[in-house]
């Protein structure tokens, strides 16, 4: 067989090797993998774990951020991977982005046929505000905490922690404002829409919430609503 020349791998290259193209290949695999899968054995696959890798970068690369943490310069990689070892999304990002929307964004457009109704992450893609939107949006987060011996938890109301005596040690005298979430519900139903419908990045949203000065009082009722599920979750067990 005569060899490509070297035109036509570029002309290949440029036509069909594009993020595009590799997603919906990707996508293609990923979707296969699931369907031939034997669900007696291997699980429904509704079980999604993510997390970040540092690499190295050229400075001249625009998305190289130096980052205390990781120590040094470099760029992001995000993965979502399935229970079974099928990464079924993965993003770069610069070593500065939230983990906690880098994990919203997975979710939301891996596009895949899996259904992911659980979604585990270290503490670094946990927060507040991560409890909240995996509330409005319909799946449960499950962090691995490594702070929680520390945790706090705040009052349903006011007396509420005279019925729970044993709790005294773990509970703080801050309470839920439900009086908040319940005037600023429609538009925390609003923001998660565009979340899910795309409209809106989760790097952006949360961006937006989070800047200096006084809190958009969605962004503080979306903090409350973090709040009371994130207690939920110190006080169940996870299956």
């Amino acid at each position: 067989m005569e060899a490509d020349t070297e035109a036509a791998l570029r002309r290949t290259r440029r036509l069909f090797v594009n993020r595009d193209n590799l997603h919906a290949a990707i996508r293609t695999v990923v979707n296969k993998t699931l369907e031939v899968r034997d669900v007696s054995l291997w699980g429904p696959g509704t079980t999604c774990a993510s997390d970040s890798r540092k690499f190295g970068s050229w400075s001249a690369n625009f998305m190289t951020e130096w980052h205390q943490r990781y120590g040094g310069a470099g760029i992001m990689v995000y993965w979502h991977v399935e229970r079974k070892n099928v990464c079924i999304y993965s993003q770069v990002r610069s070593t500065t982005d939230s983990e906690v929307a880098s994990m919203i964004e997975g979710l939301l457009r891996h596009l895949t046929s899996a259904e992911i109704d659980r979604q585990y992450t270290d503490t670094h893609g946990a927060s507040i505000v991560g409890f909240a939107f995996s509330h409005l949006l319909d799946f449960k987060l499950l962090p691995r905490l490594k702070n929680i011996g520390s945790a706090r938890l705040y009052r349903p109301g006011l007396t509420e922690g005279e019925a729970w005596p044993q709790l005294e040690g773990v509970l703080s005298g801050k309470t839920i404002d439900w009086e908040l979430i319940a005037n600023q519900y429609d538009q925390m139903i609003k923001y998660a829409t565009a979340l899910r419908l795309g409209t809106a990045e989760a790097h952006q949203m949360l961006r937006r919430f989070t800047r200096g000065g006084p809190k958009h009082p969605t962004y503080r009722a979306i903090e409350e609503l973090g709040r009371a599920n994130k207690d939920i979750f110190y006080g169940r067990p996870v299956i």
